[in-house]
């Protein structure tokens, strides 16, 4: 299994490889501090040597009173980046908050990897920036194993089955967010973006649709949605097959209306769970949950988050 997944990581190297800037890591931090007094934090999917957010909790460590900090990586990574140790071996550091330990993996490092899940069961909060390709596979062993976290991920994920259903059931929802919406890493392939994305100046590249994810609670989600537009047919057109309104923007989400809408995926960087239901997500050829296809007119529509205000 070892080898299986050394080849996946070769082949998904290049849309797996960012690296979270150590300001970005502390702006979101920032509205967790009361989760982690007494808590062990395990990041592991970071070199403990590079990592900005083994370096984070490790600055923080008596700050938040942390009583654990455990980091470990995949062997597989490039020379360039982890030169200062033996790549051909995972690493890992156990920190108490005086003392740093060293450790080597006998297995590869991969979170799946038996010695991996052995540290994630000694953890309490897991915070990291997993690999893109295998969000699924990793939020799944985080609630398998009931553990709390926070970690990044394409906001793609939303549209995920098993994401969604999460979501859905109230055990995940999105986090803070990025300044201004904008998440910006570093990468060992800058060749592999064009200039607007890869900032040759800065070194880093910018996504607009990657965020936070989590399960732990923060003030945003209780946050209330003011609305302000009043419902009318001819503003908010239905679906062909289904008794729900369009609603092309969160900011025009009606007042006065109590039925089904559907709205963009943005909706969950609002989403108030005391004052919206979410029902499902649907477009124009799927759908998970109400079974409504995003079609007003013959004329489809782009994935939608389909909702209910709570009365």
């Amino acid at each position: 299994m070892a080898g299986n997944r050394s080849l996946g990581a070769a082949r998904n190297a290049k849309k797996d490889e960012f690296y979270t800037r150590l300001e970005d890591i502390a702006y979101e931090l920032r509205h967790y501090d009361e989760h982690f007094a007494g808590k062990v934090v395990y990041c592991n999917c970071d070199d403990p040597r590079i990592s900005n957010f083994y370096q984070y909790f490790k600055l923080n460590f008596h700050e938040l009173d942390l009583k654990r900090l455990i980091t470990t990586c995949y062997q597989n990574q490039s020379p360039d980046l982890f030169s200062q140790h033996d790549v051909e071996q995972a690493v890992g550091v156990d920190y108490d908050g005086a003392t740093e330990r060293v450790f080597r993996l006998e297995d590869d490092g991969d979170f799946r990897s038996t010695e991996s899940i052995a540290l994630l069961e000694q953890s309490d909060i897991v915070v990291t920036n997993p690999p893109f390709s295998l969000f699924r596979e990793y939020i799944a062993q985080l609630v398998e194993h009931d553990k709390k976290f926070l970690v990044i991920g394409s906001k793609n994920a939303i549209t995920y089955k098993e994401t969604f259903s999460l979501i859905q059931a109230g055990k995940l929802w999105l986090g803070y967010g990025f300044r201004a919406g904008n998440a910006y890493f570093k990468t060992p392939y800058p060749d592999e973006y064009a200039r607007g994305v890869y900032d040759p100046e800065t070194k880093l590249v910018k996504f607009r649709n990657v965020g936070w994810f989590t399960n732990m609670d923060h003030a945003k989600r209780h946050e209330k949605l003011m609305l302000y537009d009043a419902y009318t047919p001819e503003a908010y057109p239905m679906y062909d097959n289904y008794d729900a309104i369009e609603v092309s923007r969160i900011a025009n989400i009606p007042k006065d209306y109590d039925g089904v809408m559907g709205v963009p995926i943005t909706f969950l960087d609002k989403y108030n769970p005391s004052q919206f239901e979410v029902l499902g997500i649907a477009n124009s050829a799927r759908w998970i949950g109400y079974e409504c296809y995003t079609v007003i007119g013959g004329k489809k529509i782009y994935n939608r988050i389909l909702i209910r205000r709570r009365k």
